[in-house]
């Protein structure tokens, strides 16, 4: 076993250290003998080591790649390091299947970034230790400090790197120096900061350049910024989309009244567009609509050659908003030109995939979700939603395969614990179904659908107290959730409780009429002596399922 050793203190190279070492000992050789597994993986190879992109071509690319800075508006969220991580897992893993097994020593681990300790944890869960080892080395890091290196953190969405080196850069930095620098750096890190959830001290940034400066844009900025906290903090209990609204407004009023009109143009629809977020919050997305039809009507007149992503993002916004109001032709239509814009973004294929699945266009969303999973380094998003359309078609196999690798990409993804319990469950495999249950419980402990297959799981081992306060809880949470209703309907036919179980599924059926439902109520008709209530029911569901063998034995028996 080849045996390296490497350092992954982020005093040296900043965000992937470690990342960017391993792969400048394993990609010369990897495109010596395998270059199509490097071309495979060149965004996860050129983000995380920098000095490889001069060897390792661009393959994938987005309409961000030939753009000016200034018009790159979309920032990456700081969960794209774990799609990051997980591409680079794969690399590693299939280049060693090939070159055979490697030992790394990591030193200074615990001065990493935590893009390198979110990629060293992925690495571990992800490869067997007999292809690749890891042990950590001793902690002696540097005494320097993180590289400032503020456009790479803003363009690849280093948050983490950009909070903590563009901190310590404003802290000895004078506003008189350099006032357009440090607006911009001010800016920059209080991004970064709300995007890691350090809400509170971006917001701190924000009242400080309010008292430093009087430049009308930079307080148009942060007046939006500040809104935007107000509307989408990652504690659902501090957000207050009235107190968002008057700042927003203070944006739109200092940017309505810039000068140029190709400047007013975006700034003022950029303010425009976080004010229909901020209706929708209010619950007024006709509001909203209007505000986004402004926005683009401006960059339409005013932009015509320029900030082609702001257009894009309009229109797929716009998309969300029709899509919310039901107009899903429409919908798929700004969707269909946002991805057309940018066909190398994969973002919008889900937003568009998500909408054709409601339509029952799968094979459509299907199409999109796959192109997601080849434009994208590793999106667990993709595999759960393709997992939807394959339980949809009756690929049970293929769904719980879709689900078990986008656990493998994501443990934290809550939804696909839902669903891959309720597969167990469904097949019988109720320790399996527990396991699940119980992980997704601690991601989401008032998920309903969680608690409805942990009352299925309990119905199902005969626990029935437990049972029925996993129904009455899941139920509390949501009232509408008819496999809830249906579970405590079984539970109490199985307890001889017929009464309840009637009214448990006639509250299941008035949310959804199903066959299903139907004919597990005429069974408790018939249990309770009502063969008449019994055959209703078996003709209704006679007509919602007419090739259904046990409804059309059933009708024989009443």
């Amino acid at each position: 076993m080849d045996t390296i050793m490497l350092d992954a203190d982020r005093r040296i190279g900043g965000p992937y250290t470690f990342a960017a070492a391993l792969l400048g000992h394993l990609v010369p050789a990897a495109l010596a003998r395998h270059p199509e597994l490097v071309a495979a993986h060149d965004v996860e190879i050129r983000t995380a080591g920098p000095k490889l992109r001069d060897v390792v071509p661009a393959r994938r690319r987005s309409l961000a790649d030939d753009l000016p800075r200034a018009q790159r508006i979309l920032i990456p969220a700081a969960r794209r390091s774990l799609r990051i991580a997980n591409g680079l897992a794969e690399f590693v893993r299939d280049h060693l299947d090939r070159a055979g097994p490697l030992a790394v020593t990591v030193t200074n681990l615990d001065a990493a970034d935590p893009t390198d300790t979110e990629l060293v944890a992925v690495l571990r869960r992800r490869l067997d230790p007999r292809l690749l080892r890891i042990d950590e080395g001793p902690q002696a890091p540097s005494a320097g400090a993180l590289p400032a290196d503020f456009d790479r953190y803003r363009d690849e969405g280093f948050h983490h790197a950009m909070a903590e080196s563009g901190l310590e850069a404003l802290r000895g930095m004078a506003y008189d120096a350099d006032p357009p620098r440090r607006r911009q750096l001010l800016q920059r890190v209080a991004a970064s900061l709300e995007a890691i959830e350090r809400e509170d001290e971006a917001r701190e940034l924000y009242d400080r350049a309010r008292r430093e400066s009087t430049d009308p844009r930079h307080r148009a900025t942060i007046a939006y910024a500040t809104a935007m906290i107000l509307v989408r903090h990652h504690d659902p209990a501090r957000r207050d989309p009235e107190q968002a609204l008057a700042w927003i407004n203070e944006a739109i009023t200092i940017t309505s009244l810039l000068p140029d009109p190709r400047e007013r143009a975006f700034h003022l629809g950029f303010d425009l567009n976080g004010k229909a977020l901020v209706e929708v919050r209010r619950g007024r997305p006709a509001a909203a609509m209007e505000l986004v039809q402004q926005a683009i009507d401006l960059a339409e007149a005013d932009l015509p050659a320029e900030h082609p992503i702001h257009k894009l993002v309009l229109h797929a916004n716009r998309g969300q908003l029709l899509a919310m109001t039901g107009r899903a032709e429409e919908a798929l239509a700004d969707y269909t030109r946002a991805v057309e814009a940018d066909p190398g973004y994969p973002d919008y294929y889900l937003d568009r995939g998500n909408l054709l699945h409601k339509l029952g266009r799968d094979d459509e969303a299907l199409a999109d979700y796959e192109t997601v999973m080849r434009l994208s380094p590793p999106f667990p998003e993709a595999y759960y939603n393709r997992s939807e359309l394959r339980y949809a078609a009756g690929d049970l196999a293929g769904a719980r395969a879709d689900l078990d690798h986008t656990l493998e990409l994501d443990p934290e993804f809550a939804p696909a614990y839902v669903n891959r319990s309720g597969l167990s469950a469904a097949a019988g495999a109720y320790a399996e179904a527990r396991r699940d249950v119980e992980r997704g419980l601690r991601l989401a402990p008032r998920d309903p659908h969680l608690l409805c297959v942990l009352g299925q799981v309990e119905l199902a081992e005969a626990r029935h107290p437990a049972a029925r306060a996993a129904f009455d809880r899941a139920l509390e949470l949501d009232p509408d959730l008819v496999a809830a209703w249906a579970g405590r309907a079984e539970l109490a036919f199985e307890l001889g409780d017929h009464g309840a179980a009637l009214a448990d599924l006639t509250s299941a059926l008035k949310r959804e009429e199903t066959a299903e439902l139907l004919f597990n109520r005429s069974v408790v008709h018939r249990a309770s002596g009502h063969p008449d209530q019994a055959r209703d029911d078996l003709l209704r569901a006679a007509v919602l399922a007419p090739g259904d063998g046990d409804i059309r034995q059933a009708l024989t028996e009443v």
